[in-house]
C-alpha cells in the first residue's frame, strides 16, 4: 500500500517538530521514513511498533492525512433504554406508584429495574437505572430523616 502523494518526508518531519501529540509525531516519523525509502519494518522499528500497526497508520494517513494520525477518545457506552423505553419510564415515574399494582408506595431504583424487566424485557442493575434517571433529569427525594428517640415537636 503505498503513500499519498500530496506529502513527502520533509513535510512530514516539520509536522512532527511542531505537533503538539508525541504518537502523532512518533507516528509522522515513521511515515516520514517509509517516504525516503525505509522498509516497512524499519518504520516499524522507528515507531517501536509491529507491522499491522505502521499498515494501520499508513491507512489512517492516506484516508485523513496528518489528522488521522492523532488518536480520537472512543465513544462512551450506548444508552440501555430506547427513546419509547425512556418516555415509558418517565411516565410511570410521574405517575408514582400504585399499592395495589405495583406493590409499592414509592419508587426506588430496584422497583423500577424490575418494572423495566416485566415490562420490556430489560435486565439492567440499580446503577444503570439510576444513571438513566438522572440523565432524564430526575433527582432522588426523600424526607429528611429522623432519629427515632426525638420527640415530635412543630
Amino acid at each position: 500500500m503505498d503513500l499519498r502523494e500530496d506529502f513527502d518526508a520533509d513535510v512530514l518531519r516539520r509536522l512532527a517538530r511542531t505537533s503538539r501529540d508525541a504518537s502523532q509525531s512518533r507516528r509522522l516519523l515513521a511515515l516520514a521514513a517509509i517516504y525516503e525509502g525505509a522498509s516497512r519494518t524499519q518504520a516499524a522499528r522507528i515507531g517501536a511498533v509491529g507491522l499491522q500497526t505502521v499498515r494501520d497508520w499508513v491507512l489512517a494517513f492516506n484516508a485523513a492525512g496528518p489528522d488521522g494520525l492523532i488518536e480520537r477518545k472512543k465513544p462512551g457506552p450506548r444508552f440501555k433504554l430506547d427513546d419509547a423505553q425512556r418516555q415509558a419510564l418517565a411516565a410511570v415515574i410521574e405517575e408514582g406508584p400504585d399499592l395495589q399494582r405495583h406493590g409499592v408506595v414509592r419508587w426506588r431504583l430496584k422497583d423500577l429495574a424490575a418494572w423495566l424487566f416485566e415490562r420490556f424485557g430489560i435486565s439492567l442493575d440499580e446503577s444503570s437505572v439510576g444513571r438513566e434517571v438522572k440523565r432524564m433529569g430526575y433527582a432522588k427525594l426523600s424526607a429528611r430523616p429522623r432519629h427515632p428517640s426525638r420527640t415530635w415537636r412543630p
